[in-house]
């Protein structure tokens, strides 16, 4: 008996043993563990802030994303590029170019380009093409190499330095475009009328200067010209200094450029309209539920004078929000060409210390109730005739088609009141 309670002492004293250096090697294995799912974790993260926030479940369920999650966390993950690459992949099946990872580099450019006042690239802001899924050109920044190499809205990015933007996808695409100052980049453009043309371009740092203003004058009338080449957050700010300046001039009216305009930060947009109109409905917004929710403008405004805005095919996002409410209030009469067509409201989150991802998280409505994805404003008045190469100078036609315009605007305004001032009189007798 006591050689078998002996026996069971030694047994159980070996299961001690083996259970220590079990779990002494998984505890030394931890950090291994750990080390491997930073990247897992990453993607995962990436997982989540789209499940939660992206504007169309209906869409996740189609593509059947949690069933993503699973098949993406079994791949090698190991790096951070991989982590980069597997998250791309991911959001692939969504077929939604504007909900993207942004590496490093293109993070920080997006927020330079948002809150500061420089760029460094060729200044393309580029979009999908709906049907063809093709890579366009939205616009070109004004003074930028691309805009000095005559790239145009409406082109089609073919290559980049010999790779297929097919391949790349919009947003590598978008990054391979960018990069220091000096060095250079090959594109391959389509034009609208099928003319293949390789360009040379040197990247260099672009003044964003998003908002210009002068003043217009005549032999009768004073306008004021006032440019909005993109909505950072600086804009809302320097358009109401701009007006009360204009004002200070005793413009009678003002032309609000927005061509090649192609968005920034929706909030600036909406400040911008918050600037022309009194209690009016700039926005509708509708999120993942289903909710609709109006964004109604201040009683105060900064000009409630006689104007006109110029928008063209390169008038996107938040300019559209802008030109939208205009229009749909009555408050702007708007002439070019039909904008752009972008709906969709992006936000951006932070994933980890310098990467981000951009996510559609709600569409927007005209004050009337217009889903204008992928359609765009029709103006009030259409241009036909090409525009000036440099905008608001003294060969911009546009300009001048405004200028005629507001004047007959005033001119018709002077005999209304001189016809009441005439009845009143009239009346008195």
């Amino acid at each position: 008996m006591n050689s078998s309670f002996n026996k069971f002492l030694i047994f159980k004293k070996w299961i001690v043993i083996l259970m220590i250096c079990f779990f002494s090697t998984n505890f030394l294995y931890i950090p291994s563990v750990s080390a491997l799912s930073d990247s897992r974790q990453f993607v995962l993260d990436a997982w989540t802030l789209v499940n939660e926030g992206y504007y169309d479940p209906e869409r996740l369920d189609d593509i059947q994303w949690k069933r993503i999650r699973q098949k993406t966390l079994q791949k090698q993950i190991e790096t951070s590029e991989e982590a980069f690459s597997a998250i791309e992949e991911m959001l692939r099946p969504l077929e939604d170019p504007f909900t993207r990872i942004l590496r490093p580099k293109d993070y920080e450019l997006l927020k330079t380009s948002n809150f500061g006042s420089e760029i460094n690239g060729v200044g393309l802001q580029l979009g999908e093409d709906e049907m063809t899924k093709k890579i366009k050109v939205i616009s070109t920044l004004a003074g930028s190499p691309a805009e000095e190499a005559g790239i145009i809205s409406g082109d089609l990015v073919d290559k980049v330095d010999g790779i297929s933007t097919s391949d790349l996808g919009l947003a590598n695409t978008a990054s391979k475009l960018r990069g220091e100052s000096g060095t250079k980049v090959l594109v391959q453009i389509t034009s609208m009328s099928d003319e293949i043309k390789e360009i040379d371009l040197e990247r260099r740092s672009v003044d964003l200067r998003p908002v210009r203003t002068k003043r217009l004058r005549d032999d009768s009338h004073t306008i004021g010209y006032l440019r909005i080449t993109q909505f950072s957050e600086s804009v809302p700010k320097k358009i109401e200094e701009a007006l009360e300046e204009l004002k200070d001039k005793e413009v009678e009216g003002v032309i609000l450029d927005l061509r090649n305009n192609s968005g920034g930060l929706v909030s600036s947009g909406i400040a911008v309209a918050d600037s022309f109109l009194s209690e009016k409905p700039i926005v509708e917004t509708k999120d993942r539920n289903g909710v609709k929710d109006a964004i109604i403008s201040q009683k105060k405004t900064y000009f409630d004078g006689p104007m006109v805005t110029l928008v063209n095919k390169g008038t996107a996002s938040a300019s559209e929000i802008l030109a939208g409410s205009l229009q749909d209030n009555g408050r702007s009469t708007l002439i070019g060409e039909q904008t752009y067509g972008k709906g969709l409201i992006q936000s951006l989150k932070s994933l980890g210390e310098d990467s981000g991802i951009a996510i559609t998280v709600a569409s927007y409505l005209t004050p009337k109730g217009n889903n204008i994805q992928g359609r765009g404003i029709i103006p009030d008045k259409i241009l036909d005739f090409p525009e000036a190469r440099e905008y608001g100078n003294s060969e911009d036609k546009w300009v001048k088609n405004a200028e005629i315009y507001l004047n007959s605007l005033f001119d018709k305004n002077e005999v209304e009141e001189t016809s009441i001032k005439t009845l009143n009189k009239d009346n008195d007798h």
